[in-house]
């Protein structure tokens, strides 16, 4: 189990770092609201980090 623990957070460290060099800081901002948002079952938050997310993809596509 803590092997599977591990994995997820190895993933998730490199997804984050994924969106920070492609999309820079408000990516970082983007994902930790969206996330936090989810984590909290808070959706305004989670909302708003969606928000800002599909704006920054919405531009470089």
């Amino acid at each position: 189990m803590p092997l599977i623990a591990i994995l997820v957070a190895a993933l998730a460290f490199g997804f984050e770092q994924l969106v920070q060099w492609k999309y820079g800081p408000m990516g970082i901002i983007g994902f930790l609201a969206f996330s936090i948002g989810i984590k909290a079952k808070n959706s305004m938050i989670g909302g708003i980090g969606a928000v800002i997310l599909v704006m920054l993809l919405a531009q470089s596509g």
